[in-house]
């Protein structure tokens, strides 16, 4: 069987174009999204979790796996894995036991990862995910697992940063030991064409909820929260679809935005839906996603579970929860985040439109934060799903990551009801505290961007703006009144933006009429 609709990607795979991958083939995902949780210590040690310190500084015996070193489960860790498995609805299991799970990397120099096998903490859950149409997709959750989390490899020299092409390696293994809960879906189908979008939805809801319990700070630009994305098509049947055979996955590894799942997603439809239409076979393994070129390159073939020779840890003790702990915990629980959006749209007055673009955003919190510091619900919505947004999006940023506050963008909003600062000088304040130079009213007062409303000032930018358009002049001494537009304008681009133009209309009418 042969295509002739496939176009080639710049890495030379053919792909198939997404409506017709989707009509000819059943996308079938499976995410696998790990969290670090924000423990003071490691999962096995005490040693530190900081971000970003100074390479190989928080290490010790235990997490470097040196000969006699005993590892300590981390009960705040346990706690963690246990408030997520019920706010996923899942069951918490009564007792379990780590795992070695053996394979080698330069990373993990203990040539196995301390992780959970067949007794997961928490299994058989479930998360709604509302779909950008107001809908609902149910993600069934397998399972969700403690581990501990590998070092990071910096290769060096080369172009790419992989591998490839380098001329040497260093290995940072302050990332080794930090707990990871890991989160297992089960073959999600029916999804159809809407495939990429449950994706990036489900990881954006799942990141929603792990903020809410404030258990991981979740900055997927920072590797806290990373995404492994299952791909496989099977033949469309007309009937009984749930009979046909699933086809064989790919896995691609550690993708680390909302944007980039849909994207990576959606690529892998259409690369094996081309292989599959040409008669070829899919490989199962892992592939990296490349952000810049938007696609997916082969990594290496994707293991079965047997061939990581799983066997119980022998040096921790079983976890067994005390039920009694497990009901208080489930206590703790904060509202779901869906129910709080519901909430607080009501109290914000906003439409189902608005509420969307702004969870669609990730601006909810920062909407809610920028309110809580003083702004107007409608101003934080403004600047947050408008020119804040505009800018994540052209630098490919998450917006909470834009070096800005919710605080900053509330003393924003004030100077503009106050009549100090308007929106075009406002978006100039915004380069500036992007820019680093402090916080709104610093950079209005540095750069001198208030409003000029003095009628001095303004007068002779009114008058060069009368003599450079006698036509316009004319219209309004006529009686066109809304002529007086074109005068406004002129003066406020001669004035860089800073005229208070309520005023420019008022003196242009007080000489024209």
């Amino acid at each position: 069987m042969t295509t002739t609709s496939a176009t080639s990607s710049s890495s030379d795979e053919l792909l198939l174009p997404y409506d017709e991958a989707v009509q000819r083939f059943d996308p079938v995902l499976g995410l696998e999204v790990h969290v670090e949780l924000s423990t003071a210590t490691k999962m096995f040690c005490g040693c530190g979790t900081a971000f970003g310190a100074e390479p190989n500084t928080q290490v010790c015996p235990v997490c470097l796996g040196l000969p006699g070193a005993l590892p300590v489960v981390n009960e705040a860790a346990v706690e963690s894995a246990i408030r997520i498995g019920l706010a996923l609805h899942c069951d918490i299991t009564p007792w379990g036991r780590f795992a070695r799970k053996n394979y080698f990397y330069p990373d993990m120099p203990k040539n196995f990862q301390t992780s959970q096998y067949d007794e997961p903490i928490a299994t058989n859950g479930y998360l709604d995910v509302e779909l950008d149409d107001g809908t609902t997709y149910r993600v069934a959750i397998e399972r969700a697992h403690m581990e501990e989390d590998t070092g990071k490899s910096l290769h060096v020299g080369g172009s790419t940063g992989r591998i490839h092409g380098a001329e040497y390696s260093l290995v940072d293994y302050n990332r080794a030991g930090i707990p990871l809960i890991e989160i297992v879906t089960k073959p999600l189908t029916g999804a159809g064409e809407r495939a990429p979008e449950v994706a990036r939805a489900y990881v954006a809801t799942l990141r929603d909820l792990l903020r809410a319990l404030g258990v991981s700070d979740v900055r997927m630009e920072q590797g806290s929260l990373r995404c492994d994305a299952n791909v496989s098509l099977r033949e469309r049947r007309d009937d009984d679809q749930d009979a046909v055979p699933l086809g064989t996955r790919t896995e691609t590894k550690n993708v680390n935005s909302l944007r980039s799942v849909e994207r990576a997603v959606r690529y892998e439809i259409c690369r094996q839906g081309a292989r599959l239409v040409a008669g070829d076979v899919i490989v199962q393994e892992t592939r990296h996603w490349h952000e810049d070129s938007g696609l997916t390159t082969s990594g290496r073939v994707k293991s079965d579970a047997e061939d990581y020779r799983y066997f119980p840890e022998p040096d921790l003790v079983p976890v067994a929860p005390d039920a009694a702990w497990v009901e208080h915990l489930r206590t703790t629980l904060p509202e779901p985040p869906a129910q709080r959006r519901r909430r607080l749209q009501q109290d914000w007055g906003f439409t189902d439109l608005e509420m969307r673009d702004l969870v669609n955003a990730g601006a909810t919190e920062l909407v809610e934060d920028t309110v809580a510091a003083g702004a107007s619900p409608a101003a934080a919505r403004k600047w947050w799903s408008g020119e804040l947004a505009r800018r994540a999006n052209a630098e490919g940023q998450e917006l909470a990551s834009l070096p800005v506050t919710a605080e900053q963008v509330a003393q924003l909003a004030g100077l503009v009801e106050s009549g100090r600062i308007n929106d075009t000088i406002a978006r100039q304040v915004l380069d500036g505290v992007l820019a680093g130079e402090g916080s709104p009213e610093e950079v209005v007062t540095a750069r001198g961007l208030e409003v000029v409303s003095d009628d001095g000032a303004l007068g002779a930018a009114i008058d060069r703006a009368i003599e450079a358009n006698p036509d316009v002049a004319e219209k309004i001494r006529g009686g066109k009144v809304a002529a007086a537009g074109a005068l406004i304008g002129a003066v406020m681009k001669e004035m860089r933006g800073q005229a208070d133009a309520g005023r420019v209309r008022e003196l242009v009418l007080e000489r024209l009429t």
